[in-house]
C-alpha cells in the first residue's frame, strides 16, 4: 500500500510483539521506523535504571520526534514504536497525525500476560539492541497502566491476536 501517507503505531503490553510488526510494516508500506528504545539505547545508556527513568527520558525524546515525523509524513509514510499503551500517551500520536493531517492506524496486540512473559524471558537472552532486562514484578508494574483503545477515541484501530505458536506480532486479527 505504498503512496497513502500514514502513521503506524502500536499499543500492546511489553513482551505482545510491537517491535516484530512494527518492522514488518515498514517494510510493508515502504516507511520511516522510529523506535524509542533504540533512541533511548543510545541517548541515555546510564541513566535508564527504573521505570520512572524510562518515563522522564521517553518523554524528552517525544520533544525531538514529534516534529520529525510531521516533517516525514509530509513525504512518506511513518512508523512509530513507541508505545500508545494509555488513553493519554495516544494522545500524542493523535496530535502527530492531527499536525500532518494524515491517515493513522492504531495496531492494537492484544496478548495474554502468559505468552507476553514467555516472550520476554526469550527476549531477555537474545537482547536485541535496545531491549533491557525486565523481569515479572517490573512486567506487572508496567502492565498495571496499561489500557486497551477504546471506541469512543476515535482511532483507526487494526487489533492482532498474538498466540503461542506464532513468532511475531504480525499475527492474524481475531
Amino acid at each position: 500500500m505504498i503512496g497513502k501517507k500514514e502513521l503506524h503505531f502500536m499499543c500492546g503490553k511489553a513482551g505482545a510483539g510491537k517491535s516484530t510488526l512494527a518492522a514488518s510494516l515498514a517494510r510493508q508500506h515502504d516507511a520511516v521506523l522510529l523506535r524509542e528504545d533504540i533512541w533511548l539505547a543510545r541517548l541515555f545508556p546510564d541513566e535508564l535504571a527504573t521505570f520512572a527513568d524510562y518515563i522522564k527520558y521517553s518523554k524528552r525524546i517525544k520533544l525531538v520526534v514529534a516534529p520529525l515525523v510531521v516533517e516525514l509524513l509530509a513525504r512518506q509514510s511513518v512508523v512509530l514504536d513507541f508505545p500508545a499503551n494509555t488513553r493519554d500517551g495516544r494522545n500524542w500520536f493523535r496530535s502527530i497525525f492531527e499536525q500532518a493531517n494524515c491517515a493513522h492506524t492504531l495496531h492494537h496486540l492484544d496478548a495474554s500476560n502468559q505468552l507476553c512473559l514467555q516472550r520476554i524471558a526469550k527476549r531477555n537472552v537474545e537482547r536485541p539492541e535496545g531491549s533491557h532486562e525486565l523481569d515479572e514484578a517490573t512486567f506487572n508494574l508496567v502492565t498495571s497502566y496499561f489500557q486497551p483503545p477504546l471506541p469512543d477515541e476515535g482511532f483507526n484501530v487494526r487489533k492482532y491476536a498474538p498466540s503461542a505458536n506464532q513468532s511475531d506480532g504480525a499475527d492474524r486479527q481475531p
